[in-house]
């Protein structure tokens, strides 16, 4: 068996030219002074939208199964307000079923081109009937038929099966409006704690805590 190619720890001529962009992005220190976290994950949202060759709203999802064993995978953040950090799937799939059974979960935001992170936990449940029709209204009708296809998570004999499967719901659905189907909503996570984290020189990076309570966040700064 080959050995994996790790990379090496870079040079100093090559810390100094691949840390460049993110020193200037990372060395504001009035982030610390920041109450609202949702507020700043926001801000940095935006940012990695500018930068991020491809879905920078792309998240880890961490959930667990009835055997308490960690399950993770990747996500997309549809909405995030003051009320929580909302995405989308099929409530019959893993995730669905181990939501279902423990409602709680951990985001992971990891942003390549900033070298920045979020972590985000806290407890999770679905959203309105009404917000789960009208995202489910603004996606592609391909999309829409997909998830009415899915039998997402369970054994699937051949890739000839699931576009025969789609062939057949394509047809059903052909001239009428692509409802959304039962088994198929939104969660929304409401954060009981985030942490920022952004990569400084030499391993001494920035990391800010903010853990909820009755009156409020609480902030604190991490060491590295």
């Amino acid at each position: 068996m080959t050995a994996p190619v790790i990379p090496p720890s870079p040079t100093r001529e090559e810390f100094e030219a691949r840390y460049a962009a993110a020193l200037a992005a990372n060395g504001d220190e009035s982030i610390f002074d920041r109450d609202d976290p949702v507020g700043l994950f926001v801000d940095w949202l935006t940012d990695a939208r500018g930068s991020e060759p491809n879905d920078a709203n792309a998240m880890a999802l961490a959930t667990v199964d009835a055997n308490g064993l960690p399950d993770c995978r990747i996500v997309l953040l549809k909405d995030v307000d003051a009320r929580g950090f909302t995405f989308y799937s099929n409530t019959e799939s893993a995730k669905g079923e181990q939501l279902a059974g423990q409602p709680v979960a951990a985001l992971l935001f990891h942003w390549k081109s900033l070298r920045r992170q979020v972590r985000v936990r806290g407890r999770i449940g679905p959203v309105s009937a009404a917000e789960a029709d009208a995202y489910f209204a603004s996606r592609l009708r391909e999309s829409r038929v997909g998830a009415w296809v899915s039998d997402q998570s369970r054994p699937l004999q051949d890739r000839a099966t699931l576009e025969a499967a789609v062939a057949r719901e394509t047809a059903r659905f052909e001239g009428e409006d692509v409802p959304r189907p039962a088994h198929w909503t939104g969660w929304r996570l409401v954060p009981e704690s985030l942490e920022f984290w952004r990569d400084r020189p030499f391993r001494l990076h920035d990391r800010l805590s903010f853990e909820r309570d009755r009156q409020g966040w609480t902030r604190t700064r991490l060491w590295p």
